[in-house]
């Protein structure tokens, strides 16, 4: 079950390598992911004051808070990483044409997990020919069941 993806990204990167990583959220952002409110779309993630962190997602503020006029939907989210991996992501990071990229919020028992990519852009004529093998692979399964004959 999946809270929210971030469907554009599998579209506009290649993914090299996914990672699974843990998030410090406050309360009410808890629940307005599990209520279906985040949104990863233009999101990514930035290596700041040696700590990993989420800039440029959108958590919905939670319907039945007290305080929802106080709550900053666009906040900066600390990611949870291990020291090794936040080396490992820095160098990758750093190297030219890399980013890193956020696909879903997901659970794992009671708590809501980050997966992440570390992405190359692609090109137009990369898109394009994704596009034409998924449109080819759907009419080989067609005929395959006989729907198309």
């Amino acid at each position: 079950m999946l809270f929210t993806e971030n469907r554009k990204a599998r579209h506009e990167y290649q993914f090299l390598k996914t990672i699974e990583a843990g998030l410090v959220l406050e309360g009410h952002e808890v629940k307005a992911i599990r209520e279906g409110g985040a949104k990863l779309d233009g999101s990514y993630l930035k290596i700041l004051g040696g700590e990993l962190k989420l800039v440029g997602s959108h958590i919905r503020p939670y319907s039945k808070a007290a305080h929802r006029e106080t709550i900053d939907p666009n906040r900066t989210i600390t990611v949870l990483v291990s020291k090794k991996e936040l080396r490992e992501l820095a160098e990758k990071s750093a190297e030219k044409g890399l980013t890193m990229v956020p696909i879903s919020f997901y659970p794992v028992g009671r708590r809501i997990k980050l997966s992440f990519a570390i992405a190359k852009g692609k090109q137009a004529h990369d898109k394009r020919d994704a596009l034409k093998q998924r449109d080819i692979e759907r009419t080989v399964r067609r005929v395959m069941r006989g729907e198309d004959e």
